[in-house]
């Protein structure tokens, strides 16, 4: 049986990824993390295939040529991030559902792909007043790289009508819990 395509977007801080790793604690849906592909440099431990597929630039440009993503983003000047259309095939094909933790455009692009085949959840703060507090208490970011999230977060919030449904994550426990019944409610159809 193939499996289906999972979508999780948020701006910064809203806590994306803490929902994510909460869900994929139930083997009942079946998710699996879709490993994305980068031009960065391993750190530490990290392996190829196990934390990121670690490409050359020109190894990822001509996959862009390919059409080989469903979503890529240059962060940097010669530093891409992206999600291989193969990769979410490999986990599909094995009956586990792919889950993916991407920005908001890039959620934005995978479900324009797939279709009736993903689920596109948005994770929202309860207000960019909220959010701007949990940056702030987070203390890894500098006052003015707030303001960016900020304005980024402002601007990505607009483009909640694209996703399939938005959850806002006023308390962690109930947006989990969410999140967890559209993904398993989506497994039925």
């Amino acid at each position: 049986m193939a499996g289906k395509l999972i979508i999780i977007s948020a701006p910064s801080g809203t806590g994306k990824t803490t929902i994510v790793n909460e869900v994929m604690k139930d083997p009942s849906l079946r998710l699996q993390f879709s490993i994305s592909a980068t031009t960065r440099p391993p750190r530490g431990t990290e392996q190829n295939g196990v934390e990121y597929y670690f490409l050359s630039v020109d190894e990822f440009r001509r996959e862009i040529e390919a059409d080989a993503f469903a979503e890529y983003e240059e962060v940097y000047p010669g530093r891409y991030y992206g999600t291989l259309k193969r990769e979410i095939a490999r986990i599909n094909e094995k009956g586990n559902n792919a889950i993916l933790d991407v920005d908001v455009m890039g959620g934005l692009r995978v479900k324009r792909i797939y279709g009736d085949h993903a689920l596109a959840i948005f994770i929202a703060p309860p207000s960019i007043a909220t959010l701007r507090e949990r940056l702030e208490r987070r203390g890894t970011d500098s006052p003015e790289e707030i303001d960016k999230r900020i304005a980024k977060a402002e601007f990505e919030l607009a483009q909640a009508p694209g996703f399939d449904h938005r959850v806002v994550n006023d308390v962690l426990s109930e947006a989990v819990n969410q999140v967890h019944q559209l993904i398993a409610d989506f497994m039925q159809q």
